[in-house]
This record gives C-alpha cells, structure tokens and sequence, in this order.
C-alpha cells in the first residue's frame, strides 16, 4: 500500500500531457474496464427522501455492495496485473530519487528479489524526457547489495561493477565494500585473500583522486578479518598496523581476532605495540576484549614475563571492573588474587616498577576492603620492590605485613624467615656492602623514634643477615645486641639462627654452638633451620659425627632431616672415610623413607681410599 499511495500524485500528474505508454491508466482518469466513457455530465444523486433503494442498505452490513467504483484510490487495472507487469509500469514512472527512496522501504523487508527485477527493468527504460535511465552510484550499489543478499559470488558482484564504466560511474567505498563482504564470506578464504588485498590498494590509490573511493573502516575489516580466516597472520598485522596509522577504528571482532591470533602464534611484542596505538587514538582507545580473553592474555604475559603486555592486561580488567561498577545493579568483578601475586613476582623479575604499582592496585580494587591480601601477596610486593632497590617501599609493605599477620607467634615464626619468606629483602640490604647495611639501619633506627613509631624484629633480623652474607660478623653482632639495647625489643629465633649463620660462615664453629646453647637456656624453641644451620658449622669443621648428633636432636625434636641434609653429611663422610657414620646416615635414609641414590657406598669409599694411597 505504501508503494501504491505513493504512486497516486505521480500517477496524477501525468495527465496533462501525452504519454508515450500504451497503458490507459497512466494517461487517463481511471474507468471501469470495457465501458467507453460517457460524454454527457454524470447526473446528481436521488433525492434521499424519494425512498430510493440505494439508501436503503446498511453501510456496516457486510453484505453491502463490493461493486467497483469509479473513486478508487489505487486504479483497479494497475492492481489487477501480474507482479512483472507492475514492475514495468513502476519502472517507467520512478526517477533515481523515486527508486532510492522504493529501495530504502524495501531493504527493511528484505525484497531482494524484487529490487533486483525491478533495477533491471528501470535501467532499460526511459524517463520522463525520453532518455534512458542512468544510475548513480549509490542506485547501483542498492543494486549490488541486492545481488550480494540473494547468494551472488564475488566474481558475480565484480563484473556486475565493471557495468558501472558503462553508465559513467565509479565505484565507490560501498561498492566495494560489498565485493569484499562476498570474499569476506566464501567458504574459500585462501582464494580470495589475494584479490581482496589487490582491491585495498586499488582503493588507497584511487581514492587519491576521488575521495569518495578511499577504504574505510569496514573495508580495513573485512580484509583484516580475510588475511586472519586465511591463517596469514603476518600480513594481517601489517594491515592492521596500517589502518592505526592511517587513523581507522578497528571493530571488536577485528580486534579480538588479532589479540587471539598474537596469543596462539606467540607475537606478544607485537600485540604489545598494536595494544599500544589503539590506546593513542581516541577512536580504538575503548577496545576491549572478553573478560576470558584478558584472563588468557595475562597468563600468557605472565608465563612469558612480558610485563609489558601483562600490564596492558590490567588495564583491561580495570575497564571491566569499572563498567561492572557503572551498571545498574552493579556487578562486582574481581580479578583472580594468585594471577595478580603471579604479576607482582613478573615485576620484580623484570624490574617493572609501572607493573608493580598497576597489580596491587587492582588487588586492592578487587577486595575493595572487605578483607586483608593474602601473605603471598605482600610477599610478592616486598619481592619485588627489593628487586628494584626500593628498600623504603619494601619496609614499608612488611610493616603493612606485619599489622596484618604479626599477631599470632606461630604465623610469625613461618612468615617472617630472613631466611625464606623475607630472603629476598635480606640480600636487598647487603646488596652495596656495608653502604646500603648502615643506610637501612639508621633508617629503621630513625623509624623507632618516629610517631607513631615502627619497630620490628623481622626488619632487623635482615640486616643481621645481610652482614652475614658480606662475612662482616661484628655489624652482624652488633646489630642483633642492638635488638634489645637500642629498640626495646626481644630476639626471636630468626635472630639467633642469623647469628648462628653468620658464625659458622666465618667457620667459627664453637661461637656458633654457644648461641645455641644461650637460647636454648633461655626458653626459646629452635626450628628446622637452627638445626640445619648447626650441622652446616659442624661439616665445616670436617665432623660428620658432630652433625650426625645434631640430626639425633633434631629426630628427637620431631622434626624430619631434609634429603639435602643427608647427602651432605654422606658426602662427608665419604671425604673422611667415615664408615660408622656413613651407616648411620644410611640408617635414618631408610627410616625416612629417602632414598639417597643409586650408587654403591662402599665402591665409592674404596675407590677413594684407593685413590688415595696409589697418590701417595
């Protein structure tokens, strides 16, 4: 009805001049058919008070006469012909506006069909001044979408556009955009792949003359996306790297196909450098990918140590928490705290302090103070702001550490190790010899006089052990006595095991011994790494009896020897020839079920005792 309505003014206004048509309707008042028309004046109606029988019948009645009459709003003929017939009719009444406007209606119902046939039909007939129809571009590119929707191939839709010549036109950006859609999908991307990049460039120097040819974002699309569906990664990336340069937006699906695409075929580098354009302009700097994905990427980041493509992975999950927070109701998304922990540790590897911050920042968000972070996750800080020698930061993360887990002695006693969980900070502070022991030192004292002050056992329980590790045992000495004297406070069992280490790796065996002897009077329980750290001072001193003993006591204090510990004494004991001890160590192997290997102890004993004479 829309098209018919439409045709009436026009059809109207053909009747005050002579049509070429044969058609009665087009050049003539509408009639009924087969009547010749009357020439005398049509006569008024009968009076209504005659008693007519026209006035008679009911108008609601659905009885009421159909008969045709001579008001119709649509020409009875024109309704009456077949669909062909009526497409001729329409296709000799409508200019390009007029069809253009028909086309618009149709697209929204899906006439392909029909626009094909009737476009036909209009380009081989006349307009109004007796000319032929001429298209214009965006008529004819109705035309090719038409083509494109009912199944048409590329190679149909090319050599429907080189028609285009013949009407005087150029094709332009749309049409083809709709030539790369055909390529874009077919089965067969390997075949196409080529032309479609051909028709790019074709475009790009085209488009230097006539504007109105050059690519736009959709055509960078549609070839990008045929280079990834043909697996030419390489030459889709140039492509894409050249579309960011030339300013085009990438669409979502483009952009997630060559972040999964870098991933698989390990171009992170290169995906770092994509990522990084699309944040400089302000058309791709909304990118983002799936929530999934950005967890892929950072593991891949991650497992990589690429810290930069790790922290454009944050960026990623802070958009999402951020449109998670905008939306109503919101929706809580945190990301998952081992990945961010798996983070801080990528920092502190490759010295990324911009990684560092980025991490625990969203770590922060993602609990959003509903709970303190794990101690992995101040482990992980204190790790990596030693590596990057911010020894302030690093303190200041163990004081946050401390208030968190420093309440319960036990959890102390594990998470607070110079000598594992804190190692990393000890050999931070010896890391410039003396200079950088006496600068943390004064600083921790300064700390102490501070408001509030800070005061902490497990600080300097690092510098006792970084003087140790420079082999300085009397700033070693000094500062576990000034654990007590200077901050008021009380040595734990890490202390006095710094100062055991720092004995016996000057090979002072005996001084070492009496420190454990000192706090074992005063109450204080050694652990795994006293006793370890004991049979060390003792194989030093080339006594494997000695160490054996120390193992004894370490049995009967319920803890279990380490394999590492056994085979060190072994090795001694094979050094010195010491058989009663090498059973021995044999002996407390098989009771804790450690195997030791596989080589025999007394082929090893007499090849070296053999060894020995036949030197002598």
């Amino acid at each position: 009805m829309t098209l018919l309505t439409r045709s009436r003014p026009l059809i109207r206004t053909l009747t005050n001049y002579r049509s070429i048509t044969t058609v009665p309707f087009l050049s003539q008042e509408p009639q009924l058919a087969g009547i010749p028309p009357e020439v005398n004046t049509t006569p008024l109606p009968p009076n209504p008070s005659s008693g007519s029988p026209l006035y008679n019948e009911n108008w609601r009645s659905p009885f009421a006469s159909t008969a045709p009459s001579s008001s119709s709003v649509v020409p009875l003929p024109f309704l009456r012909q077949s669909p062909a017939a009526r497409f001729q009719a329409i296709s000799q009444t409508l200019d390009v506006q007029g069809l253009m406007n028909l086309f618009a209606d149709w697209v929204t119902t899906q006439r392909w069909e029909d626009m094909k046939q009737l476009f036909e039909l209009w380009i081989r007939s006349l307009d109004r001044n007796g000319k032929p129809n001429k298209p214009d571009a965006n008529l004819f590119n109705h035309y090719l979408r038409a083509n494109l929707m009912m199944g048409a191939t590329a190679d149909d839709l090319l050599g429907l556009a080189s028609q285009m010549e013949e009407y005087g036109l150029v094709a332009n950006t749309a049409s083809h955009n709709l030539i790369l859609k055909a390529m874009y999908q077919s089965g067969e991307p390997l075949s196409w792949v080529d032309k479609a990049v051909k028709l790019l460039e074709r475009m790009i120097q085209t488009g230097k003359e006539y504007k109105e040819a050059l690519p736009d974002d959709e055509s960078y699309d549609l070839v990008i996306g045929l280079l990834f569906k043909a697996d030419l990664i390489d030459d889709a990336l140039k492509y894409v790297d050249s579309a960011l340069k030339s300013g085009y937006k990438l669409s979502m699906n483009v952009f997630n196909e060559c972040v999964r695409s870098c991933v698989f075929n390990n171009r992170l580098d290169i995906l770092v450098s994509i990522i990084e354009k699309c944040k400089k302009t302000d058309q791709n700097k909304g990118l983002l990918p799936p929530w999934n994905m950005c967890t892929h990427l950072a593991d891949v980041a991650l497992q990589a140590d690429n810290s930069e493509l790790a922290f454009s992975s944050l960026e990623f999950f802070v958009k999402w928490v951020v449109r998670g927070e905008s939306v109503r109701p919101p929706v809580s998304l945190s990301v998952d705290e081992g990945l961010l922990v798996a983070a801080l540790g990528t920092a502190g590897r490759t010295y990324n302090a911009k990684l560092l911050n980025g991490a625990w920042e969203v770590l922060k968000r993602s609990l959003r103070q509903m709970r303190a972070p794990n101690p992995e996750s101040f482990l992980a800080k204190i790790y990596a702001h030693a590596s990057l020698g911010q020894l302030q930061n690093a303190f200041a993360t163990l004081h946050e550490f401390e208030k968190a887990y420093g309440s319960s002695k036990q959890e102390s006693a594990e998470l607070f190790s110079p000598f594992t969980t804190l190692n990393p900070l000890a050999v931070a502070c010896c890391r410039n010899g003396f200079v950088t022991l006496d600068s943390v030192y004064y600083q921790l004292e300064n700390l102490s006089r501070a408001d509030p002050p800070y005061k902490s056992v497990a600080a300097l329980n690092c510098v006792i052990l970084g003087c140790a590790n420079i082999w300085d045992i009397d700033r070693a000495y000094q500062t576990f006595a000034a654990i007590e004297s200077s901050f008021g406070l009380v040595p734990d069992i890490h202390s006095y095991n710094a100062l055991i280490y720092a004995f016996a790796k000057l090979g002072k065996r005996d001084e070492a011994t009496k420190v454990y002897e000192h706090f074992m009077d005063l109450g204080v329980k050694p652990n795994e790494m006293t006793y370890s750290l004991l049979v060390d001072a003792h194989l030093i001193k080339r006594e494997p009896k000695a160490a054996i003993s120390v193992v004894d006591q370490m049995v009967h204090a319920q803890y279990k020897p380490s394999k590492e510990m056994l085979k060190k004494i072994r090795r001694r004991c094979t050094r010195e020839m010491d058989y009663e001890s090498d059973d021995r160590v044999e002996d407390l192997a098989k009771k804790f079920n450690i195997r030791l290997g596989t080589e025999n102890r007394r082929n090893m004993l007499f090849d070296l005792q053999y060894s020995t004479e036949y030197a002598g």
